[in-house]
């Protein structure tokens, strides 16, 4: 079989448009990706707002409990 130019040309323009395609499909999985990290970033930022919230929640939790410890304790009614 003898390669002409034509044939190379054909070969190398099929590769050159396999290439091209196999970057608008990167392109494409680098917006995916980035849309994907930026809920994940929303999420986790959800999250953490939730979790200050409990921290809060369980410190006033805590301050009402010691409270009510000392007025059991000065009303002598504190279970021994």
């Amino acid at each position: 079989m003898t390669v002409t130019n034509e044939l190379m040309f054909e070969t190398l323009k099929a590769i050159q448009a396999t290439l091209a395609d196999h970057g608008r499909k990167l392109d494409e999985m680098r917006t995916s990706i980035a849309a994907t990290n930026a809920h994940l970033t929303a999420h986790q930022t959800q999250i953490a707002g939730v979790m200050q919230q409990d921290v809060v929640q369980d410190s006033a939790i805590a301050s009402i409990r010691a409270r009510l410890d000392r007025i059991e304790r000065r009303l002598e009614i504190a279970e021994v």
